[in-house]
């Protein structure tokens, strides 16, 4: 299987103490708003985009897209509750204050020092456009979920989508972009 694409952004996670513990929330991705990807190409997430991975796929949210999980979703059930709304992929988890892996984030998330989110995925289906003389435009209209992650540095801080790490996204491959494309008309 390809390596997961990751983006990263502008996003904050909301934090708040109640009984059951640490309850974090925020958007793991915005729908409809394009963004530079490394000059590569320019990406639109669609709404809709996650509706199917939401039900489907074994999500779990990580610290910076890695380490064990500090709540996961696995078809439809779980600890991590995963929504779309009209802004983007809306996810909710309560974590447990005792868990030794929360207690080493929760004073850094109250404080807001550790407060952006980002989405780690396949595309499943997507539409690529190439207009003459501008940077291709990428729509992705389906996805996979790998994970949705509370992240320390964004990648680019004036957008709320962005390129995490560019060799997951573009392969050193130049024929890359013909071969997705004509995946995509199988």
């Amino acid at each position: 299987m390809a390596n997961s694409e990751k983006r990263a952004g502008g996003l904050k996670a909301e934090v708040r103490m109640d009984g059951d513990g640490l309850r974090v929330e925020g958007y793991a991705a915005v729908f409809g708003e394009e963004t530079d990807i490394a000059g590569l190409f320019r990406e639109v997430i669609e709404p809709g985009a996650f509706r199917s991975a939401i039900d489907r796929d074994d999500v779990v949210f990580n610290i910076n897209h890695e380490g064990l999980p500090l709540a996961r979703r696995r078809g439809g059930k779980g600890t991590l509750h995963l929504e779309e709304d009209a802004h983007g992929l809306l996810m909710r988890a309560t974590l447990r204050a005792d868990d030794p892996d929360v207690q080493s984030i929760a004073g850094k998330m109250e404080r807001g020092d550790l407060d952006k989110m980002s989405f780690a995925f396949f595309a499943e289906r997507q539409e690529w456009e190439e207009p003459e003389g501008q940077t291709p435009l990428r729509r992705i209209w389906e996805a996979r979920l790998q994970d949705v992650s509370i992240v320390t540095f964004p990648a680019y801080e004036g957008t709320e989508i962005a390129l995490r790490s560019r060799p997951q996204i573009v392969p050193a491959d130049p024929l890359w972009r013909l071969r997705q494309k004509a995946r995509l008309l199988k």
